[in-house]
């Protein structure tokens, strides 16, 4: 199975959240190959760096998440870079008015799509944008 996982479920993975024991137990259920995007390390940045502006995550801690984040993605995943077409095809996206999607859930979702891969996600409202546009979702 090769599955897209977001920001949503990256930051779970590599840090203490609610979602944390889902995913493990998930990820160590299915053993998926695990896509990510550019675009997805991004926003997995700048989720660590809003939790060191919020204090939930010391300086030193961010950097040590940064660097096994950083190992796991050069060892274990399956890079892929976000493409013009990856951005027209999210536009595309948005500009159906039914799916009220953000751009950022747009860009994950055609990745996805472009891959063929399970959009892996927490985000309720994206899921069912990615199902209405004919891209499967992992239930997590």
């Amino acid at each position: 199975m090769s599955l897209y996982a977001d920001a949503s479920v990256l930051v779970p993975f590599f840090t203490e959240d609610v979602f944390s024991r889902r995913v493990d137990n998930f990820f160590d259920a299915s053993r998926p190959i695990i896509i990510l995007s550019d675009f997805a390390s991004a926003e997995f940045a700048s989720v660590v760096a809003r939790k060191v502006r919020t204090r939930e995550l010391t300086d030193e801690q961010a950097r040590a998440v940064f660097a096994v984040f950083d190992r796991w993605a050069s060892e274990q995943a399956a890079r892929v870079q976000v493409s013009s077409a990856d951005v027209v095809a999210a536009e595309v996206f948005i500009r159906r008015l039914d799916l009220n999607l953000r751009a950022p859930d747009a860009i994950n979702i055609a990745i996805a799509a472009r891959l063929g891969a399970e959009l892996a996600t927490f985000d309720d409202r994206m899921a069912g944008a990615a199902r209405a546009l004919g891209c499967a979702v992992a239930e997590i």
